[in-house]
């Protein structure tokens, strides 16, 4: 792995794990055994290395989103498949680090925020279409509305005013916004599916 790669990828794990703020370029360096010099050859600040960081976390989010897309059965088994993903990420995710980079790096908060007010929405959207063609989802249900107010409920989650740090697992909060989300867009033959798939996941976590 290159120098480069290296450091980028240990920042990204540390960031995760403990937040922006409380991780300096110092600590970085000194999990790599390098000096801060060496960082700096490469990133020219924290903004920098930030920057970079989020690129790892949205080029994973695309490939996630692709990769439970081309797996599902239908489009209720494809949010499963995107809340088996978010359970594992969330598991050893620190949830001060949105707070962090809206604070502490205004510039990379606004490349993610919108990365997924595109990306991502079009992405929800595009299971919203399926969800009706499929007849899993409610016809009047407004596909706009709904995939902004999934978008928002997802990230409602970081936000510290409502669920301090500590009150509530990431991973319990997500599921229980998931699953409310999705009995409010689905039809009688879409319920069947959500307690289907339920059910699976409640046998593989025994």
């Amino acid at each position: 792995m290159e120098i480069e790669e290296r450091i980028v990828t240990k920042a990204h794990e540390l960031f995760m794990k403990f937040g922006i703020r409380s991780i300096s370029m110092d600590e970085i360096a000194s999990n790599l055994g390098i000096s801060k010099k060496t960082i700096y050859l490469y990133y020219k600040d924290k903004d920098a290395l930030v920057d970079g960081v989020l690129d790892i976390e949205m080029n994973r989010m695309e490939c996630d989103c692709s990769k439970t897309k081309e797996g599902c059965e239908n489009a209720v088994h494809e949010m499963f498949l995107a809340l088996d993903i978010m359970e594992e990420m969330f598991a050893g995710f620190n949830p001060s680090i949105l707070f962090d980079l809206e604070k502490y790096h205004p510039k990379a908060y606004k490349k993610f925020t919108d990365h997924h007010n595109a990306y991502l929405y079009e992405t929800i959207k595009d299971n919203l279409e399926k969800g009706k063609k499929e007849g899993l989802y409610r016809d009047e249900i407004n596909t706009d509305i709904v995939t902004k107010f999934r978008i928002g409920s997802m990230f409602l989650i970081f936000n510290m005013h409502y669920f301090p740090h500590g009150s509530h697992p990431l991973s319990v909060l997500c599921v229980e916004i998931t699953d409310n989300f999705l009995h409010g867009l689905v039809t009688p033959k879409g319920k069947e599916l959500i307690n289907k798939y339920k059910l699976q996941r409640q046998k593989q976590a025994l």
